[in-house]
């Protein structure tokens, strides 16, 4: 499974990405502006920093300003991933610049059917909205189920299952249970996922017992 991060502070994908253990990244209009910063140096210094795709979303909702808008964004580097929503003009613009080898992660995904829209339209990831069905009382995981489970009946379906609206780890080891490709995390739980009580009780021994010793690995012969 691959990891992104959902975040547009440079300073939390720096520290992430140095880990090695970074994919990519997805921002959206509303986490670019937390930051007050200009949003176009803003996605491109994270295209800099960053290898893998970095999602970076569209604000307009008609295809010919999404179209427009679509390709500046691509322009910017070339692991630009142009985020679209999951309209009728959105499928449209991702039809356009998918065609035009432009990798395009389509969001906002709620249902299955809107799924296999987005793969026939040829989105290179489609984002479910796991944490935002789960708050209106509704599985997200069974809809992750669901189009991994519908992808996987189709070899001309390319487009990789991106889990979002992550809020805590278990919807991470539940996606990974699934099969999805990807999923993209806040900063936060990223780091939770490493996190393990028996793991700090067992180091605490560990260091207890070695400093008895009254050893040093650095300072042997």
């Amino acid at each position: 499974m691959k990891f992104f991060v959902d975040t547009a502070d440079i300073a939390e994908i720096t520290e992430l990405n140095d880990t090695g253990l970074l994919d990519g990244v997805t921002t959206n209009p509303s986490l670019v502006a937390k930051t007050g910063k200009d949003f176009v140096a803003t996605v491109k210094e994270i295209c800099r920093l960053v290898k893998g795709p970095v999602s970076a979303e569209v604000t307009a909702t008609d295809h010919e300003t999404m179209l427009a808008e679509g390709r500046k964004l691509a322009g910017i580097a070339t692991n630009i991933a142009v985020k679209v929503p999951l309209t009728m003009d959105g499928l449209k613009t991702c039809k356009v610049l998918s065609d035009d080898g432009i990798m395009v992660n389509v969001t906002l995904c709620f249902s299955p059917a809107q799924a296999i829209l987005a793969a026939k339209a040829g989105a290179s990831f489609i984002s479910p909205f796991v944490g935002r069905l789960d708050d209106i009382g509704h599985d997200g995981m069974a809809l992750i189920a669901d189009i991994v489970q519908i992808y996987n009946n189709y070899s001309d379906f390319q487009t990789e299952v991106l889990v979002a609206s992550i809020r805590h780890p278990m919807h991470v080891i539940e996606a990974a249970k699934l099969g999805a490709d990807v999923c993209t995390v806040p900063p936060a739980v990223l780091k939770a996922l490493v996190k393990h009580p028996l793991t700090d009780k067992g180091l605490d021994a560990f260091l207890a017992d070695w400093k008895k010793t009254g050893q040093s690995i650095l300072g042997g012969n």
